[in-house]
């Protein structure tokens, strides 16, 4: 079932357009991650899914009927999707009594309030800690609360913000399989911004990927920020975000030689081999840290300096048989590199 359709929605502040989507349409009891540089709207975007913000512009359904923009209409579709922030603000009380709060305002009986409370403590593992005070949890702790809290409202949609960007390894890996679990217990549709490919490719079943506020043609794969530079020989190199700089075969214009900007790298025209008989200008090396199936592809994330997606098929994977941990070089074709300005 579709549940957001986005038509021709903008958002415009003091006459600068942050957000200008022609078309969006996101389905019901999936995971989408939401990817992007900074300040590309995703936020912006989080805000109008969750009925936070009214659009300048366009038209917008949710569940079959036209979204309103009466500030009656928002206050009634908040009560089915929760937006849960980066940095959860938390009462100066205890645990329980966080989570409790909602279902108060709600107007839920007390022992059915407490049941609930119960459920949600277990579900994110913080059932020992019911009667702390919030202000005292950890940050991965507190970020968890905040699902908690959010999932007592019983919501269609969940929206998180960077929901793993500010905790430790451990509670990052606790997190994404928690949002796993509630989209496979409870249907909830969740959407999440977030900057790691690697949380993207494992936790998200859908990408979306802005770009100057507009959603981009590309894949999120292999959009970097780039610059462009001499590596002699009258050949050019695009240097990856500082980090790593790789061969760029198609001469760009006048025009983009004179900026930097962003690049985006097909991956699909990148191959991956053992070989070391590579000339300078013709790949670079790095280490698998992800090898995945998806559909009849076959997903190899590789370190290169900065994290690069390489999309083989099943005969290329079965006959090179790489490994997670293994280093190994990767080969771009001459029409591979995009710039996109």
């Amino acid at each position: 079932m579709m549940l957001y359709s986005l038509t021709q929605v903008t958002q415009q502040y003091n006459e600068r357009v942050v957000l200008d989507i022609d078309h969006l349409e996101i389905e019901s009891g999936r995971i989408y991650a939401l990817l992007g540089p900074n300040g590309a709207g995703k936020t912006t975007l989080l805000n109008i899914l969750g009925f936070l913000e009214t659009p300048t512009t366009g038209r917008m359904v949710f569940r079959g009927q036209a979204v309103a923009a009466s500030r009656a209409a928002m206050l009634h579709l908040r009560r089915q999707v929760v937006v849960v922030d980066q940095h959860p603000i938390m009462f100066s009380t205890t645990v329980s009594n966080n989570i409790e709060f909602g279902l108060k305002i709600r107007r839920m009986e007390k022992e059915a309030r407490q049941r609930v409370v119960d459920e949600v403590l277990e579900m994110v593992g913080l059932r020992p800690f019911k009667s702390a005070r919030a202000h005292e949890l950890s940050g991965g702790e507190t970020q968890r609360l905040a699902l908690a809290r959010a999932l007592a409202l019983a919501p269609s949609v969940l929206l998180c913000d960077e929901p793993t960007a500010s905790v430790d390894a451990e509670n990052q890996a606790v997190i994404s399989v928690l949002l796993q679990q509630i989209n496979a217990a409870r249907g909830t549709t969740i959407i999440f911004t977030t900057h790691d490919r690697l949380q993207a490719a494992a936790l998200a079943q859908d990408t979306l990927v802005l770009e100057n506020g507009r959603l981009a043609a590309t894949t999120y794969e292999n959009s970097y920020a780039c610059s462009l530079l001499s590596g002699g020989n009258g050949c050019l190199r695009c240097s990856l975000h500082g980090r790593v700089a790789i061969p760029f075969a198609t001469p760009p214009s006048a025009d983009q030689l004179k900026r930097s900007g962003r690049v985006y790298i097909d991956p699909e025209k990148i191959t991956l081999s053992r070989t070391d008989d590579l000339h300078a200008n013709e790949g670079v090396m790095g280490t698998i840290v992800l090898i995945m199936a998806e559909g009849e592809k076959i997903r190899a994330v590789v370190n290169i300096g900065v994290l690069m997606v390489v999309l083989m098929d099943r005969a290329s994977y079965q006959h090179q048989r790489p490994a997670i941990g293994e280093t190994m070089h990767l080969r771009f074709a001459p029409d591979a590199v995009t710039l996109l300005g």
